[in-house]
């Protein structure tokens, strides 16, 4: 039977799973998509033609708002493409109105630059109990490198010991400062300490003071820095035989430079200070006046390139693997009108929910994606937009 979707969100991931969701007409019969922003829901909806989308405003901070939402919309599934913040109202709202819940990334608290999964993971039972599922970070990291991950492990390793996913975004949006998601998020994410798992513990380290040349495919070699990303937390505890896990991520000179000005003014403070009477967070006046990340898609060239980088044992021999995906920018705006980033997040999400609507991946309880069979999943992956792509046996630029 078909399902009802209600979409949380109309930034640019918001666009691509809106896009994308309304083609699968076999598998939904109403798609709603909402917003604090109702304007920004129906400049989207107007550009879809394959299905009729029904648009809201919706507080998603207020889990008794999207209640009232979900029940009125008679929602069968929730996508939560909002901010990292209001996962927790929204989950709330779904067991209260006993809906499934999808998301792209973990809970953070507004007050405080930090992720991780076990705010989340606290609802295992109350999903349990009510039958319901919850598919945390089903974007592209976290989201595909874990199902990346999972398909290693279940076809090339007996057991796997190092994994680096490296993540570079090599296009360029003629902007001198942009950032490609919220630039809240993407700020709070990469001014915090680094993190990555080694022996069994947690090491961390100063805000991108470790970093290397590594050569993505396609791109070539790119200054990558370590920072702690929230897909290490699930991938070390589902598989345990793990001696390392890192993620890297690239970053030109230039963004550099802008972004330590403004953490020497002051502009990246998530504490609020008193401006002529008001309450203003630095960083949260910066996301006003820098570029919506959606709009920077119809100028957008160059690529993504983003995977998984594999060392441990087959049948007794050391073995390592490289999977990936390379995502045009220009070709992610031909397809949805959106830059590569909101692409790369938004495809995968749509597959998540696509499983989940159809009951191939349905198990009550709250999980992260490599918790299920991936080969479901990477079957849709490249028909959707992002094709993957193997090397085993290949040099990895990492020391082991």
């Amino acid at each position: 039977m078909k399902k009802r979707l209600l979409i949380i969100g109309a930034g640019g991931v918001g666009n691509v799973v809106a896009k994308k969701c309304a083609r699968l007409t076999d598998v939904y019969s109403d798609i709603m998509l909402a917003s604090r922003t109702k304007s920004k829901c129906d400049a989207i909806a107007a550009e879809i033609k394959e299905m009729k989308l029904q648009t809201a405003a919706v507080d998603a901070d207020d889990a008794q708002q999207v209640a009232e939402l979900i029940r009125s919309f008679k929602a069968d599934l929730v996508i939560n493409v909002a901010l990292p913040y209001q996962d927790l109202p929204i989950m709330d709202a779904c067991l209260e109105t006993n809906v499934h819940y999808l998301d792209t990334a973990n809970y953070e608290p507004i007050d405080e630059a930090k992720f991780e999964y076990s705010w989340q993971w606290a609802y295992q039972e109350r999903f349990k109990e009510k039958g319901l599922m919850a598919l945390l970070g089903c974007g592209f990291d976290p989201g595909v490198t874990g199902i990346f991950t999972a398909h290693a492990a279940k076809y090339h390793f007996d057991e796997i010991h190092y994994l680096d996913i490296v993540d570079c975004n090599a296009g360029d949006h003629g902007k001198a400062f942009a950032t490609n998601f919220n630039p809240e998020i993407n700020i709070r994410e990469i001014t915090q300490k680094g993190k990555y798992f080694e022996n069994g513990q947690w090491v961390e380290i100063d805000a991108m003071s470790i970093h290397k040349p590594i050569d993505y495919p396609n791109v070539g070699p790119r200054e990558s820095y370590l920072l702690y990303h929230e897909e290490l937390e699930s991938l070390v505890k589902n598989f345990p035989t793990l001696k390392r896990a890192r993620f890297w991520m690239t970053f030109g000179q230039e963004y550099i430079t802008h972004l330590r000005v403004l953490q020497n003014v002051g502009m990246t403070r998530i504490d609020p200070i008193m401006y002529n009477g008001v309450e203003v967070v630095p960083l949260q006046f910066l996301k006003a006046v820098l570029p919506e990340p959606s709009s920077l898609g119809e100028n957008y060239t160059g690529e993504t390139s983003i995977g998984c980088q594999i060392k441990g044992i087959k049948d007794g021999k050391d073995k390592t693997y490289f999977i990936y995906n390379n995502c045009k920018h220009q070709e992610a705006f031909d397809d949805v009108q959106a830059q590569g980033v909101s692409y790369t997040t938004g495809v995968p999400a749509t597959i998540g929910a696509e499983l989940m609507a159809t009951g191939v991946w349905m198990k009550p309880g709250v999980y992260n994606v490599e918790e299920f069979n991936p080969d479901p999943f990477l079957a849709k992956l490249g028909e959707y937009g992002l094709p993957w792509h193997e090397m085993e046996n290949v040099d990895l630029p990492h020391e082991y």
